[in-house]
């Protein structure tokens, strides 16, 4: 009598569990719905899990994140009925909570799926759905687990709505992530995981989250930066640990002004992907987006034409500079002719200028992480340099004569062919500058690199400007002119001595290519280089005795033809590279992501320094300012370690941090201090600026 009492009593308490559409737990509201309640015979019909949390609490999606679970289902259904596909979750949210990533539902949201009715069934056949749901439900402070069987009795029918629950499974079918018609592409630079997702209505885009439904692929609570490259969406983060492979799949959150929150579902494949692009127009991008706090447009305008100014100042800019000012006090031309030369002059710097930016961001829209100067990391244009420059310098010592290049040899220069003269010589001073870089240019170059394709084009535009602007002034000012020295016997001696710096830097060039490939790859370097001094000679010689120059002429571009393609691009295996001076003496460690992370994470001080062998600028700190003992002492003294990151020849993680820092190119100076602070110092280093960092 008792036991037949107690299983009437278990009976009735299970019997709404078992019975039941919906469940109530103490945190989490469960229901089962379908679109019908008269399923059709051989027709799908569409079913959801209604999860309502709680205030409070939330609930979690496919991939929880750092932290929880997904909702699990197991069903059981009637004879001869297969069992559904996996559940499609709607667009999650996010929720940091103790510095954990979550991707929740802290509101309604409702899991779907489809069920195959079998063909055949007799109208008015009872057609029972069970489910049961297990789910995780937290708030800020814990977590609990929760589970409830749900029950849906149906009846076959003729499959009409169900005035009830169809719109609710319209509603969970809206909020599932849609389809994206392009191909996204991803890829791994470094420790970095970059997502290229092309997509329309860019303008609109105020924010954006990327959810990948793996768990190594991204590091989930790291910042996103979201910036608009081209034609798509570019996402950039923290790589996962060990990192993506293959297909990558995810769902990507865009939230677009006046719109309500979309999802796409995405599935890229690993391939090229652009370098960081424009902030996000309707808002200046995430939070964390590149250029979303940078200085105004005016402003980098302003750096960049400071910093083209300054690099007339260099070797290699400056006598080609003094040429073509002094001639026109040697031509005696009027103030049309004189404007003419400098308009000339100024477009073809600010051509090239502007072609080399506009090349630098096209091969970044296609993937490759480059910067300013980005050719001078291939031994061929080094190569092409050392031939150039060499050639320019036997031609200021005399050696011969070509009028077209400086715009002030030959008699009649001055009076015919001017402008297409004053355009050559700016197109040189502007291609021999792109090794130096300077004060105002980096912060002005790094700008260029996110903003708008139009905008960024200004920038290397304002920084050819700059560049020009020494020449142009004189071309429009009589003033200026009048202050030039008279013509004499002492511009050849000046010419003369204007090819010593020259020379100079051809040299240094042979440095630089000996480093990039090798004693060999210099040796046939300087050996084109000596064989093209050879025929300029044979040219010089018969230009002074009347005679025809073809011969040598086509024989000397041969010969830098050959140099460029016989050239080695790279380095013999096993090749060791020399150390400045500076690395020596401050025991500089190299570059890697990992090994920065590794010391900053023991909150040690950092001293970071970007250089490459072709940049001026970094050589002239680091056999100054960097090589003095003092600084060796100090850094010593307060465990600063240095450490050096080698950007002569394309590397990957370097570009990707310079991308991350806003920078288009070297120097870059950063001190990481051990309290988690970064502070990047000016260009131009001095022993005051090392000595007094604080520990």
């Amino acid at each position: 009598m008792i036991r037949s009492l107690v299983s009437f009593v278990l009976a009735l308490l299970a019997l709404p569990a078992l019975a039941a559409p919906v469940s109530d737990q103490p945190h989490t509201r469960v229901e089962l719905i379908a679109q019908s309640s008269a399923p059709a015979p051989g027709k799908p019909l569409q079913l959801g899990i209604v999860l309502t949390p709680k205030a409070g609490w939330h609930t979690y999606w496919l991939n929880p994140g750092d932290a929880g679970a997904p909702t699990r289902a197991e069903w059981r259904l009637p004879a001869g009925v297969s069992a559904p596909p996996e559940l499609q979750y709607p667009v999650p949210g996010t929720l940091v909570v103790s510095g954990l990533m979550n991707h929740v539902y802290e509101k309604r949201n409702i899991l779907a799926t489809e069920l195959a009715v079998p063909a055949g069934l007799a109208a008015g056949t009872a057609f029972l759905i069970e489910v049961q749901v297990d789910w995780l439900v937290c708030s800020h402070e814990q977590c609990v687990p929760e589970s409830a069987t749900l029950s849906l009795p149906l009846v076959v029918g003729d499959g009409a709505d169900d005035a009830a629950m169809a719109p609710q499974i319209a509603e969970g079918r809206a909020a599932l992530p849609r389809a994206l018609a392009a191909t996204a592409t991803w890829a791994k630079a470094g420790t970095r995981f970059v997502l290229n997702v092309p997509m329309a209505g860019l303008d609109k885009v105020k924010s954006a989250w990327f959810f990948p439904t793996g768990d190594a692929v991204i590091t989930h609570v790291a910042p996103q930066k979201v910036t608009i490259a081209g034609d798509a969406l570019r996402i950039e983060t923290d790589a996962g640990t060990p990192g993506p492979e293959g297909e990558v799949t995810g769902v990507l959150r865009v939230e677009m002004a006046g719109e309500a929150p979309m999802g796409f579902a995405i599935t890229a494949k690993e391939g090229s992907v652009p370098g960081p692009g424009a902030a996000l127009a309707a808002t200046g991008g995430n939070d964390d987006a590149a250029g979303g706090d940078g200085p105004g447009l005016p402003l980098i305008l302003l750096g960049a034409v400071l910093g083209g100014l300054i690099l007339n100042v260099m070797p290699c800019v400056f006598p080609i500079l003094s040429l073509k000012a002094l001639a026109l006090a040697k031509g005696n031309v009027g103030p049309a002719e004189a404007r003419t030369e400098a308009l000339a002059y100024t477009a073809g710097v600010v051509i090239v200028v502007t072609a080399l930016g506009g090349l630098v961001l096209a091969l970044r829209a296609a993937g490759s992480q480059v910067g300013w100067a980005f050719q001078l990391q291939d031994p061929r244009v080094i190569a092409f340099l050392l031939l150039l420059l060499t050639g320019i310098a036997l031609n200021l010592a005399g050696l011969f004569e070509v009028t077209l290049t400086t715009g002030n040899l030959g008699q009649d220069k001055a009076r015919s062919g001017g402008a297409s003269g004053a355009f050559f010589t700016g197109a040189l001073a502007a291609f021999v500058a792109t090794p130096c870089t300077g004060p105002f240019m980096a912060g002005a170059l790094g700008a260029a690199l996110v903003l708008p394709t139009v905008q960024a084009l200004s920038v290397f535009a304002g920084l050819g400007l700059g560049l020009a602007l020494p020449f142009l002034l004189i071309g429009f000012s009589p003033a200026l002119r009048r202050r030039l020295p008279k013509p004499g016997a002492w511009m050849v001696r000046l010419r003369a001595i204007l090819s010593v710096p020259m020379f100079l830097t051809a040299l240094a060039l042979a440095w630089v290519l000996g480093q990039q490939v090798g004693v060999n790859g210099m040796a046939m370097g300087l050996a084109g280089t000596l064989i093209f001094g050879l025929f300029l000679w044979w040219l010089g010689s018969r230009q002074h005795g009347g005679k025809s120059l073809a011969i040598p002429g086509t024989l000397s571009l041969a010969t830098i033809v050959a140099a460029v393609l016989l050239v080695p691009t790279a380095a013999p295996e096993g090749a060791a590279k020399a150390t400045t001076t500076a690395a020596s003496e401050l025991n500089a460690v190299k570059f890697t992501p990992a090994a920065l992370a590794e010391l900053r994470g023991q909150n040690k001080p950092v001293f970071l320094y970007m250089t490459a062998d072709w940049c001026l600028t970094c050589k002239v700190n680091e056999k100054g300012a960097m090589a003095d003992a003092a600084v060796a002492e100090s850094f010593k003294a307060k465990g600063i370690t240095v450490m050096e990151g080698d950007w002569t020849r394309n590397d990957p993680a370097i570009s990707a941090w310079l991308a991350e820092h806003k920078r288009a190119g070297v120097p870059v100076y950063v001190y990481y201090d051990p309290t988690g602070g970064e502070t990047e110092l000016p260009q131009i280093l001095t022993v005051d600026a090392l000595t007094t960092l604080k520990v």
